[in-house]
């Protein structure tokens, strides 16, 4: 199993603004310590404000912080939050002559939840408690 780029790209927008929570960040910040495109943040930060996860303030002054404290942001829901609901194979999609006696679909759902299971077990401050990640992502203001 794999995240998408766009789950990756939300964890790390999150990893980054948490780390630096003591001010405003902007996408361009972002997109440069990381080496991303802007635009592909941009759509980020919006699910990300959508989702209740940040603040967003516009204008020349504007820019990104955390809605909630680390403590509060669940990385299973964030991740269930960029990827969706969706089984790993949906086999009702597409004629299969297995249909009806293969149980792919069922231990493959049982993996996903599993999967989440975890993660949901993790907060955003968990992922932040290797004081290297912040050493890494500090930036003065």
């Amino acid at each position: 199993m794999q995240l998408s780029r766009f789950t990756d790209y939300t964890l790390r927008v999150l990893f980054y603004v948490a780390t630096n929570n003591d001010r405003l960040v902007t996408l361009a910040e972002i997109a440069g310590c990381y080496n991303i495109s802007v635009e592909h943040l941009r759509k980020v930060v919006h699910a990300l404000s959508k989702g209740g996860h940040l603040a967003t303030f516009r204008g020349k002054n504007g820019g990104i912080r955390l809605a909630k404290a680390p403590e509060l942001i669940n990385i299973g829901q964030v991740v269930a939050e960029a990827e969706g609901q969706e089984p790993l194979i949906n086999c009702s999609q597409q004629m299969c002559i297995l249909t009806g006696f293969c149980s792919l679909q069922q231990v493959l759902g049982e993996a996903q939840q599993a999967f989440m299971a975890v993660l949901q077990q993790h907060t955003l401050a968990d992922m932040l408690s290797n004081p290297k990640i912040t050493q890494t992502l500090i930036k003065p203001a």
